[in-house]
């Protein structure tokens, strides 16, 4: 793509600005669509190519190479996705070689772009910029070193972040979290409550199983047993409960089939599709695969039971690695267990009910703890004025 200028009634063609993104799972691919629209807002001529999926397709990005088989967690899943992963990265050698990107955006996916950003670095010394940048306060810590020898700039979404990159004298700017855009505090619970909760209220518990094949695969026939439990005993207190299910994009609806057909009590479940959003607004209590999920829950002040299986040489490892007490990041921001956590063999159908069944009687207590996470993620900076999307477009604007 390239634009015109006159000089001396001679036309000179000079070459647009050319951006390259690359992002390896779902929830990476949204943010940097909304980056990229951001981007395209503030200068229409500057170019795209990258790593991505459906979001980034529809900002016409062009892409080569599409996420779906790079969206697996934990280390015995990405060995067997392996060779996917290396065809991605070939694909990106060649393509930077080729295309000469004036600056690279890294979106998460931290295993798959900090070699990126090393390799774009020494190879080309393109200028880098990471959104959503690694989890080093949870584990790896060595990473901190890549990012100050590779990332020219870092645009943080969690505000306990800057203190981290601070110290490390790594150039980083927080920007605030790219999901108080979707949850306005006038969407929250507390908000859309109309009336309190009695015996004979209908109630409506949101199933979250995840985006990626493997995280459905391990926890969604869990969650629907612990929702035939909660439905009986519920039932004889002479409460309705139905249960609704977030289908990520990346999920086929036949994969959630397969096991809904097992149930006996089909009719009770009803399958959404689209942002996990449409689910959790209408939920009373969410069950949810541990993951970005459960902050929009807590966004939402949705009451949240946070679960998560993985294989066991996985577990084992992130067992000596992982340096937080808490996996989901709600808990991480207050430090405290305002979502209970079931994790690995934990995470049974019966302790999920039963902590379920105990929560339904309580609900408005679990929300109102939940308002403290947006309070502190919005912190001094706020985003009243521009979203986290916006200023880190103008931060990407800048480094061109």
């Amino acid at each position: 793509m390239s634009l015109n200028l006159y000089k001396n009634d001679e036309i000179l063609p000079v070459k647009s600005k050319h951006i390259m993104i690359l992002t390896g799972e779902p929830s990476g691919d949204l943010h940097a669509g909304r980056l990229v629209k951001e981007i395209k807002n503030l200068d229409h001529t500057i170019c795209f190519s990258g790593i991505g999926g459906q979001n980034l397709e529809c900002q016409r990005v062009d892409l080569f190479y599409n996420i779906e088989n790079l969206s697996v967690m934990g280390f015995t899943e990405v060995i067997m996705q392996f060779k996917h992963i290396r065809h991605a990265f070939n694909l990106f050698k060649q393509k930077l070689g080729y295309l000469k990107p004036d600056l690279l955006i890294l979106v998460d996916y931290p295993g798959f772009n900090l070699k990126a950003a090393q390799f774009a670095k020494k190879h080309y010394n393109i200028k880098i910029l990471y959104y959503i940048s690694p989890k080093v306060w949870a584990w790896n810590k060595s990473r901190l070193e890549k990012i100050r020898q590779y990332i020219d700039h870092t645009a943080l979404i969690l505000p306990f972040e800057e203190k981290i990159y601070k110290k490390a004298n790594i150039k980083a700017t927080y920007v605030g979290n790219p999901l108080l855009d979707d949850y306005p505090a006038n969407k929250s619970r507390p908000f859309l409550r109309k009336s309190k909760l009695s015996k004979h209220k209908q109630l409506i518990i949101g199933l979250l199983p995840g985006s990626r094949k493997t995280e459905v695969k391990k926890l969604f026939e869990i969650m629907i047993k612990a929702a035939e439990q909660i439905h009986k005993c519920m039932n004889t207190k002479k409460c309705n409960v139905s249960f609704i299910i977030s289908k990520a994009d990346s999920i086929k609806k036949e994969l959630l089939e397969v096991y809904l057909k097992k149930s006996g009590t089909r009719d009770i479940f009803e399958i959404y599709t689209g942002p996990a959003k449409n689910v959790i607004l209408k939920s009373d209590l969410v069950i949810a695969a541990s993951g970005t999920v459960t902050l929009e829950a807590a966004l939402c002040c949705v009451p949240c039971i946070i679960i998560y299986k993985m294989s066991w040489l996985t577990y084992q490892v992130a067992q000596k690695l992982v340096k937080v007490k808490y996996a989901g990041l709600a808990n991480l921001i207050v430090n405290r267990e305002i979502m209970p956590e079931f994790l690995q063999n934990e995470a049974s159908c019966e302790k999920i009910s039963k902590k379920a069944i105990s929560m339904l009687d309580n609900l408005v207590y679990f929300e109102n703890q939940l308002q403290l996470v947006r309070t502190m993620i919005e912190g001094n900076h706020g985003i009243k004025h521009k979203s986290a999307s916006l200023k880190t477009a103008m931060i990407a604007l800048k480094m061109l």
